[in-house]
């Protein structure tokens, strides 16, 4: 199968997901491409890549959190089905993806389901984890596995639930599919112990758990339970322990995020006092239902940040791509500019170091030989100082394009293979503008100029038409939905 195909078939896939589970997307689709063709234009991008296999359709779930803090057991509640393995200790060590399935499979497939998959958001995780620990990539099927559900929860997300990890004991592999996730995830629930009271000998997990979301833009994504709080009970101090876990929060760089507290009722600890029994109960009733809630707002915030994505792959184009290829340039142009003249200079004395050794007056002789009588075909023409000409000239382009070629090698060794949120191939885009054909007195990378100008106006303005037909979808400001309803209704009367 050539890359083309590959490409039309991955393709294919993609539409007939969304024309079952999410048309309302199936228009972004053309958008994607005509971002494609530009991308490829700057070499940033494969021609027989796209970007639509690069993102994640589904909206995604993340359920992360330390060793026994209760993760699979919400799980496994809010799904409905025993799906994860629980207990007291660590159950399981791999990631494991749950999406909808004609039937349930608690037996899991293994990992190369997920990265051979380009639907999935693991999609050839198996060459990151590559580059974080050599020798892994080829063991994907011990960082993850695939379980399916045939509930109606499940249907049209994915749930990743995580190992539980401590971050000190923790492959950098590990933790470099933790990033993946939560970069990717529409909602991210990150789970702690609310049977430590003591949160601060944790303080490296919770910083590996937290850092990562204190400087993004999308932060709101991210939930901070405590978890199994009816332990407070006894002492009825769930507001200092709350209040534990928060200040450990903040000492690890967040101060601000929503934080819930809760238990799984099957499994609680009995609460003799009726008043304490009732307040937690309501606390635990609110918060689940606000959490509850956040899960079933992914599909609404998936549809979103999927257009978004256009509009910030433009700003990044825009502010960091194009800027870091200007600049490439200007360093592989300067070089190549000083290579120049010092082979020149190279050149200058070689030929005088030359005739400095044959003889005083050979100088003189080459100057006579290139002037005297020629046959008539040649009279006129300075033939012998244009073989001249062509053999210094050419001594100087065999030098000049060596030159390019050197200085393209040393400053492409500075750029990223895999930039930004869509691994976009800055060395490419570079190496692209460096070819013998291409003069270095160019400043624009080549692919970008009014043309691309053009082209990225016209993206922008067909993101805010999606965007447009999206709340159309969910909001209805002038009420013409309901109006049309209240009509309809009374014309059934």
């Amino acid at each position: 199968m050539t890359p083309r195909q590959a490409l039309q078939q991955r393709l294919a896939a993609l539409d007939a997901h969304l024309r079952a589970e999410n048309p309302n997307l199936l228009p972004v689709i053309p958008t994607f491409r005509k971002f494609d063709r530009l991308l490829a234009g700057l070499g940033v991008l494969g021609r027989h890549e796209s970007l639509t296999t690069r993102i994640p359709w589904w909206p995604m779930i993340a359920v992360l959190g330390t060793f026994s803090a209760g993760k699979s057991t919400f799980l496994n509640g809010y799904l409905g089905a025993p799906l994860q393995n629980t207990g007291n200790q660590a159950v399981d060590d791999k990631f494991t993806v749950i999406c909808h399935g004609p039937e349930t499979r608690r037996e899991a497939l293994p990992g190369t389901a997920l990265n051979a998959d380009p639907r999935f958001p693991f999609y050839r995780i198996a060459d990151e984890i590559e580059k974080v620990a050599a020798g892994e990539g080829k063991r994907i099927d011990n960082y993850l596995q695939l379980k399916t559900l045939s509930g109606e929860r499940a249907r049209g997300k994915i749930f990743i639930d995580s190992p539980g990890f401590d971050a000190d004991d923790q492959r950098r592999s590990v933790l470099r599919l933790v990033d993946h996730i939560v970069e990717l995830s529409d909602l991210v629930l990150v789970f702690f112990d609310g049977r430590h009271p003591e949160p601060g000998a944790m303080q490296d997990t919770l910083k590996h758990l937290v850092a990562k979301t204190v400087d993004r833009a999308d932060a709101r994504k991210v939930c901070y339970i405590l978890n199994q709080i009816d332990t407070t009970a006894k002492e009825d101090n769930l507001e200092a322990v709350f209040g534990a876990w928060q200040r450990a929060i903040a000492q690890a760089g967040l101060v601000s995020g929503r934080f819930y507290a809760i238990y799984d009722g099957k499994s609680a600890v009995a609460i003799e006092d009726e008043a304490v029994r009732a307040r937690y109960e309501a606390r635990r009733d609110s918060d689940l239902a606000e959490i509850q809630e956040r899960i079933n707002e992914v599909e609404v915030a998936r549809a979103y940040r999927i257009v978004g994505m256009i509009d910030s792959l433009v700003k990044e184009l825009r502010g960091e791509v194009v800027p870091q290829l200007t600049a490439a340039l200007k360093r592989w142009r300067k070089l190549v500019l000083i290579g120049d003249a010092v082979w020149t200079v190279l050149l200058v004395a070689l030929f005088g170091g030359i005739a400095s050794l044959v003889g005083s007056d050979t100088v003189p002789a080459f100057l006579s030989w290139l002037g005297e009588a020629r046959p008539a075909w040649a009279a006129g023409l300075p033939v012998r100082g244009m073989v001249a000409a062509l053999l210094v000239g050419g001594l100087f382009a065999a030098g000049h394009l060596w030159l390019r070629a050197f200085a393209a090698r040393r400053v492409a060794r500075t750029l990223p293979e895999r930039f930004g949120d869509v691994d976009l191939n800055l060395r490419a885009g570079f190496l692209r503008n460096t070819r013998f054909f291409r003069s270095i007195f160019r400043k624009r990378p080549a692919g970008w100029g009014a043309g691309a100008e053009k082209r990225i106006f016209g993206i922008r303005e067909a993101v805010a038409e999606h965007v447009q037909r999206i709340n159309d979808i969910y909001t209805d400001p002038a009420g013409k939905r309901m109006k049309a309803a209240e009509k309809a209704a009374a014309a059934a009367e």
